[in-house]
């Protein structure tokens, strides 16, 4: 539990309220959603979960707010293409189910990326497949036997957002959907491929927020917890 008796600075109470428990109350670490913040303000929370020696992932970095946060965490870890942070640098031990992140195509892949590091941060053993977007349905068959291997199947796609009905037609686990932004102009940003996802007709499918790989990779990780 947190410390009761730690008064946290005046300059992180006028911005956060740090979830210190977190790690405690439900088995996974804090996550700081960094888009929005201030770089000043990522150093002041990157500062006292130094102090407090919490586990955080810090989600949504740039290279302007991720070098604020490892001037203050120099030895957290850091994947660029993903936008995403973390602190201690070495993730758990590997526990529990398969988790497969399968991208439609590469232009998904930041999305992909952080959907699978967030389930590994987690816990889980990850593997990504990419570019097996519906375009071209011999690439997703030829993964079957992965697929059909993991716990649960992150399946990450714009456009029409089509591939999550598909895989769930194929596998017996569950399937998290993510819709991206990537397409043309009636494709409005992603949204469409969410409408396409919440009406899938496979059943089992659990659809979270455009462009939320960090959402997919967290549920993701909680269903393929070992039991």
């Amino acid at each position: 539990m947190a410390d009761p008796a730690w008064q946290p600075p005046e300059e992180l109470r006028a911005i956060a309220d740090l979830d210190l428990d977190r790690t405690q109350r439900r088995g996974y670490p804090e996550a700081v959603y960094c888009e929005g913040k201030t770089p000043d303000q990522l150093r002041t929370i990157a500062a006292a979960l130094r102090e407090k020696d919490a586990r955080t992932i810090f989600t949504r970095a740039d290279a302007e707010r991720a070098a604020a946060i490892l001037q203050v965490l120099p030895d957290a870890g850091h994947d660029p293409d993903s936008r995403l942070l973390w602190w201690p640098a070495v993730p758990p031990e590997p526990s529990g189910g398969l988790v497969v992140v399968a991208a439609a195509g590469t232009s998904d892949l930041p999305v992909a990326r952080e959907a699978q590091r967030t389930a590994e941060l987690l816990g889980r053993r990850t593997e990504l497949v990419a570019d097996v977007g519906v375009a071209g349905l011999h690439r997703i068959l030829r993964r079957l036997d992965l697929l059909r291997s993991a716990a649960v199947v992150v399946v990450v796609a714009g456009m029409d957002g089509a591939l999550p009905s598909v895989v769930a037609g194929l596998v017996s686990a569950p399937v998290v959907a993510v819709p991206t932004s990537v397409g043309y102009g009636a494709s409005f940003d992603g949204l469409a491929a969410l409408l396409t996802m919440l009406n899938a007709c496979a059943p089992g499918v659990a659809v979270v927020n455009i462009d939320n790989g960090f959402g997919a990779g967290h549920l993701a990780a909680q269903i393929a917890a070992p039991r």
